[in-house]
């Protein structure tokens, strides 16, 4: 009931009513919405879309894998860089395959700017390899072991998945990963070991991610083929070194990639946003001409 019979409220600051600053009518709710931006997943989507988790988690796994065969002298780094560049020359030819060239004929880039690249880079790589093996010589191993899983858990965390969001940094989450993979190949016996470590590294958390992504948004039914295969490629890597690792970490994966998806539809259901006049006022016309 209005405190002024007759005399009805309106939501204006620039009249003076006979009503307490605090006072609002029936029709405040009126206006009340709910939901307003909420978004409706699907179980599937949501799966296929933790798979860039999952493919993360796997690189990783796989690049401490292969640093562990070397230190204990179970695989060569001949044979190492051999495997890497045979992988690498088919992922080359996989990456303009699978979209026909459209994407190297947008950028405008050749096959010789990226041959000159790579050499440069490997180049400089091999020349640097014996300062990369003395360089932590000074810092003990276990600072050496932290550091490089803070670093590689920073690379999981800031590494692109997709999501718009301000904690993204692709350069920064590159960057933690090599900084890793050189206080790693630090340990190793040889200069030889350190250099194919780094460009190993180079290849796993530079090369491959761009690779993924692309089959991604060309081919998503052989992206997933992909992510499951290298998951099992990871889990049956683990499995020599440690049978207890590998059925945590197959947890893992499994809790990423069914559980979590399966707990954000359900919480989804629960959620109860309320929109309405107490909002904070939103400018959305287009303000840039008093800017000139």
């Amino acid at each position: 009931m209005e405190p002024v019979p007759g005399r009805r409220w309106q939501k204006v600051l620039y009249e003076r009513q006979p009503f307490p600053d605090n006072y609002v009518d029936q029709r405040f709710l009126e206006e009340l919405r709910k939901n307003v931006h909420a978004r409706q997943y699907r179980y599937q989507a949501v799966v296929f879309q933790s798979g860039a988790v999952v493919q993360q988690l796997c690189s990783v796994c796989v690049f401490v894998l292969t640093w562990w065969y070397m230190d204990a002298g179970m695989l060569s780094p001949q044979g190492l860089f051999g495997a890497a560049l045979v992988s690498s020359l088919l992922g080359y030819v996989l990456f303009d395959a699978v979209d026909g060239g459209a994407g190297r004929w947008a950028s405008g880039r050749t096959r010789w700017a990226d041959l000159k690249s790579t050499l440069v880079f490997v180049a400089f790589t091999y020349g640097f390899s014996p300062v990369l093996k003395t360089l932590t010589e000074s810092i003990s191993t276990d600072t050496i072991y932290a550091m490089s899983a803070l670093m590689l858990l920073g690379h999981l965390i800031f590494f692109d998945y997709g999501a718009n969001a301000a904690i993204v940094s692709s350069t920064l989450s590159l960057n933690m990963a090599i900084f890793a993979s050189v206080c790693l190949a630090s340990r190793l016996p040889r200069a030889l070991h350190a250099f194919v470590m780094v460009t190993f590294a180079m290849q796993i958390f530079a090369l491959w991610p761009m690779l993924q992504k692309k089959l991604k948004a060309r081919t998503p039914r052989c992206y997933v083929g992909v992510t499951v295969l290298f998951a099992l490629a990871a889990l049956a890597g683990l499995a020599t070194v440690s049978s207890v690792g590998a059925v945590l970490f197959a947890s893992l994966l499994l809790a990423i990639s069914c559980l979590c998806p399966y707990c954000l539809i359900r919480l989804q259901l629960l959620k109860d946003n309320i929109h309405g006049p107490w909002d904070e006022a939103e400018i959305k016309e287009d303000l840039s001409r008093f800017l000139m």
